[in-house]
């Protein structure tokens, strides 16, 4: 684990650069499967849960039978947990609800802003060594909030052709009953260009590897939507000498065990405390069960030493984390001149944890750099916004004669006779 000290800026760019892979290769096969998919619908998608997640079934739709079961399975103190969950996150996504937003700009011209849920939603529950029933909670609750009138979820099945009861229970939990064994690539096909069994539809949610990641943004071309491009997990931790060495490596290894190309990142003003976490994550790595994934990952790991605060704030900012916690003696100055970040926990007693489970706030975040434009998931991911108008004769003979000459102007005179005809009648 090497430590950086005060890189020069011009260095930024390749200290900080994530650990995907080659582009090219993944657009290849992403672009082949949703060709496939778009010809041959259900039976390419058959073929490569096959393939991928090893398990043949005749139907990729989950049971009413199938969710009942999960839920008896899944123990009551999870249950309660989850259910604790799923109370903090509803609180949090009910209060961004806003009001309709009416404005008269002249006498006689009203204008106004209302929020409409849009109507086809799909999520993508990953699967595969970590079945994350936590983000059918972040994404059913405020597309439900929200008034979603259709809502589908796609997760990859295991070998036997089951879904992890967790996320089953969770589902039925939020009231999510179409649910589909499909995941990868394929998932997001299939819900792009829609078959027999799945249905389109118009804006796919969701966290994922790099190939689902790549798969959504292909997905845009084909008239869908996306929440945003979320790739493997990343965290950055700031933090100094009033930080607990043990905190930051346990919240560095919470996100280093995600994924063998998850990303942590480490930023302090001293050296020593550099070296007290690195030698906590080597304890703390000893008892973890998924250690050959925290490993990895922690091997694409930066510390760096930053002498002056500005210097790190700026390198923050240059980074753009998914995750950023700070901990340091001025934990004002990062949260005040923070520009770039999807989520944000503050002190020695916010864990990155609490923000993936139960706090309340939504942990589908971008990645890969994204966070410096695009926000996390919200309740206005769910939503559009539709202006409306309406205008009196009066509101028309004080803006009109401003039409008209803006209109001839741009040469656009059908514009300027939709208008002039009307202020004709009225006078």
């Amino acid at each position: 684990m090497k430590t950086i000290i005060n890189p020069n800026r011009k260095i930024w760019a390749s200290i900080l650069k994530r650990p995907t892979q080659n582009m090219e290769n993944i657009e290849l096969t992403v672009n082949q499967i949703f060709d496939d998919v778009k010809r041959h619908g259900d039976a390419a998608i058959k073929k490569y849960t096959e393939l991928f997640d090893g398990a043949s079934q005749q139907c990729n739709m989950v049971t009413e039978e199938e969710m009942e079961l999960a839920s008896n399975l899944v123990l009551e103190e999870l249950k309660r947990a989850i259910k604790l969950a799923k109370s903090n996150i509803e609180k949090f996504h009910q209060a961004q609800k806003t009001d309709k937003l009416e404005v008269e700009t002249t006498p006689g011209v009203v204008c106004w802003q209302e929020k409409r849920p849009i109507e086809k939603i799909g999520l993508y529950i990953p699967g595969g060594t970590a079945p994350l029933f936590s983000t059918v909670l972040m994404l059913a609750i405020p597309a439900t909030i929200a008034g979603c009138k259709d809502i589908v979820l796609c997760t990859p099945p295991n070998k036997e052709g089951k879904v992890a009861n967790e996320i089953l229970y969770t589902a039925k939990l939020c009231g999510i009953d179409k649910i589909y064994k499909v995941g990868g690539i394929q998932a997001i096909a299939g819900m792009t260009f829609g078959t027999k069994t799945m249905p389109r539809i118009f804006k796919i949610f969701g966290p994922g590897n790099q190939f689902v990641t790549v798969a959504k943004q292909l997905a845009t071309k084909y008239g869908v939507a996306i929440d945003m491009p979320a790739g493997p997990s990343e965290l950055l931790v700031v933090a100094d000498q009033s930080a607990q060495a043990a905190y930051v490596a346990s919240d560095l290894l919470s996100q280093a065990e995600h994924g063998v190309d998850s990303q942590v990142v480490l930023v302090s003003s001293s050296e020593a405390f550099i070296k007290r976490v690195q030698n906590e994550i080597s304890k703390q790595l000893l008892d973890l069960p998924r250690k050959a994934i925290a490993e990895k990952a922690i091997s694409n790991s930066k510390f760096i030493y930053m002498q002056q605060e500005t210097d790190a704030l700026d390198l923050i900012n240059a980074y753009a984390p998914e995750h950023l916690i700070i901990a340091t003696k001025n934990n004002d100055y990062f949260v005040d001149n923070i520009l770039n970040a999807g989520s944000v926990f503050i002190g020695n007693y916010t864990p990155e944890s609490a923000g993936d489970y139960a706090s309340g706030t939504n942990h589908t975040l971008p990645t890969n750099g994204f966070s410096n434009v695009y926000s996390g998931v919200n309740l206005d991911s769910f939503t559009k916004s539709i202006t409306f108008q309406n205008i009196s004769k009066q509101g028309l003979k004080n803006i009109g004669p401003a039409i008209e000459l803006m209109a001839e102007a741009e040469g656009l005179q059908a514009h300027k006779n939709a208008v002039s005809i009307r202020l004709k009648d009225i006078s």
